[in-house]
This record gives C-alpha cells, sequence and structure tokens, in this order.
C-alpha cells in the first residue's frame, strides 16, 4: 500500500458532480482547509475513477476494506485515525475522498499540484488496482438542480455557484405555475420579444427562457439572477455568500 503524507485537502461535501470539487487555484480563504498526515494512495481503473468522481453512489467493498483505518487526520497536534479516506487516481485525475463512516465519497477534495504531481510519480509503475463495482454512471440524469457538466464547462467558481442559484430560482419558477409570473420573467430576459411572450402558455415562457439561459454566463445572465431572487432570503444568503451583500 502507497502512503501520501502532509496532505492539504479542501473538503466538498455531498458533491455528486466533480466539477463542483474546486481545484486548488478556486480555493478560498475561508475554505475548511485540512492537514492529512497520512493517506493511502490507490491507482484505480478510469471508469471507476469516474463512478467516485461524479457520483454518490456505493464504493467497492473492497477498496473500503484495503483502507479501512489506514487514514490520520491531524489537528491541533494530534492524529485522528479516519474510518475510509483515501486519494485515487487513474492516472489522468486525481481526488482525495472521506467517507465519514459511510461507504459512499460523502467528501470529495482536489490536491495541491505539488501533491499531484507527487502522486503521479509514485503512480507511475504501479498496477492499477481492480475493484468489481455496479456501474450506473450511464444512466446519470441530469436537470436543472443537478446540471450536465457541458453547462458548467469553462466557468469560475463563482459562475458555477450563481448559475446553480439561478436554476433554483427558474425550477423555484417553474413550481408556481403563474402565467403572469413567467411572461414579466421572460420578457425581462428578452425585452425584444415582448409581444410574442404574451401570447406563450405557462410551459411554453419557461422552457423557453430556460432554454436560452442555460447556456454560459454573461453580465445579462448575472443581472437576471440578482433580480429574479430579490425578496427571498435563502436565494439571497446564497447570492450575498459569492457576491457580498448587493441585493436591495
Amino acid at each position: 500500500m502507497l502512503y501520501l503524507h502532509d496532505v492539504w485537502v479542501n473538503w466538498f461535501e455531498g458533491e455528486e458532480n466533480g466539477y463542483n470539487v474546486c481545484h486548488f487555484h478556486e480555493w478560498r480563504k475561508d475554505d475548511g482547509v485540512e492537514l492529512l498526515d497520512q493517506v493511502p494512495l490507490l491507482k484505480i481503473d478510469p471508469v471507476l475513477f469516474n463512478y467516485i468522481e461524479n457520483d454518490l453512489s456505493e464504493l467497492p467493498q473492497q477498496l473500503l476494506d484495503d483502507i479501512y483505518q489506514k487514514a490520520y487526520l491531524r489537528k491541533n497536534h494530534e492524529r485522528i485515525q479516519l474510518e475510509y479516506c483515501f486519494v485515487v487516481s487513474d492516472g489522468t485525475g486525481i481526488l482525495a475522498v472521506d467517507t465519514i463512516g459511510y461507504n459512499i465519497p460523502i467528501r470529495k477534495s482536489r490536491l495541491i499540484p505539488r501533491q499531484e504531481q507527487l502522486a503521479y510519480e509514485m503512480l507511475e509503475n504501479q498496477e492499477t488496482a481492480t475493484y468489481s463495482f455496479n456501474d450506473q454512471t450511464a444512466l446519470k440524469e441530469f436537470h436543472i438542480l443537478s446540471p450536465s457538466p457541458d453547462l458548467m464547462a469553462g466557468l469560475t467558481r463563482k459562475e458555477r455557484q450563481l448559475k446553480q442559484l439561478l436554476f433554483m430560482a427558474l425550477d423555484q419558477l417553474h413550481s408556481s405555475k403563474n402565467d403572469a409570473e413567467i411572461r414579466y420573467w421572460y420578457t425581462e430576459w428578452s425585452p425584444e420579444r415582448y409581444s410574442k411572450i404574451q401570447s406563450m402558455n405557462f410551459e411554453e415562457a419557461w422552457y423557453e427562457l430556460y432554454d436560452e439561459s442555460k447556456y454560459g454566463w454573461s453580465g445579462k445572465h448575472e443581472k437576471f439572477c440578482e433580480n429574479l431572487i430579490k425578496g427571498q432570503p435563502f436565494f439571497e444568503k446564497l447570492w450575498e455568500m459569492e457576491h457580498g451583500p448587493k441585493v436591495n
């Protein structure tokens, strides 16, 4: 068993999509970075790596058995044993995982570049460990609250967070089934289509608004999102986490 030592991790909890497990250059000062004193390092095949990175499904039992209680967290000069914590790589991507005692990858972290490089070098001549598991990733369905990676490609951490906030607000708008409200917001997005929007039913207007706003991220998206969430405390709080208090 290979081990990495003194590994800095920045846990992202409950993320089923790898694009939300931020790379080192997107870590923030107020993120809760921790130090792993020791952690097992495994080389696995790309299919299993994708399954761990982009899902929250059960990990192979044999993998869990192999790394059981072999990782330690360093906290206030103490070494705290972790039940199921490990670093995996398929030679291209790399990820730290902590199940917090469960059998699914609850917490995931990227590594800092220097430690990534060290891990790749250590694994270069290692055999790939094979584990049997029930791969359901091909059946995974993306939706407005779990957007496809295509819709998040090329965006910064802040942009991804705001885009997911916009999608949450649009999803809430969909549940309202209010014709006048959706026409108002679609007109806000596309004022030049005002007369056509007035003749649309709720579903037509909502789906066209979602379809037009789901690609990319721009100042127009940001302003629309800011207006859409005004007066909704939960959404405003999420906005402030990315932006500072700006919504009036």
